[in-house]
């Protein structure tokens, strides 16, 4: 839907490896941060009000990811709610955080950004 809720209310967390070209990662390094050992997140999104550094968006508006085909594996399973026919809370949660409704069914027939 491209709304970039997702991308401005959770912590992007990665394993190590998806920044380890010599291991196949893709992510760039440098737009990520330790977390733990064996753990990475994307810089800015573990603040307290989080927004991932490869975002740019006007939140509800229009989003695009700077990094899209190299973003983190999270990134790629967390699905806008009803894309595949299935609700996610995780993103009604997030669009909550910036006032919008959570998405129905009906909103992926007619409508090609959010």
């Amino acid at each position: 839907m491209r709304c970039g809720a997702c991308c401005a209310a959770f912590r992007v967390s990665l394993h190590w490896s998806e920044a380890a070209p010599e291991l196949g990662g893709h992510v760039p390094i440098e737009l990520t941060e330790p977390v733990r050992l064996h753990e990475l997140a994307m810089r800015g999104t573990s603040q307290p009000a989080p927004r991932c550094i490869a975002l740019e968006a006007r939140i509800g508006r229009h989003a695009h990811c700077r990094i899209y085909p190299q973003r983190p594996q999270v990134c790629r399973d967390v699905m806008p709610a009803w894309e595949n026919g299935h609700d996610n809370p995780q993103c009604n949660r997030a669009r909550a955080r910036y006032g919008l409704p959570p998405l129905q069914p009906q909103d992926w027939l007619t409508t090609t950004s959010t």
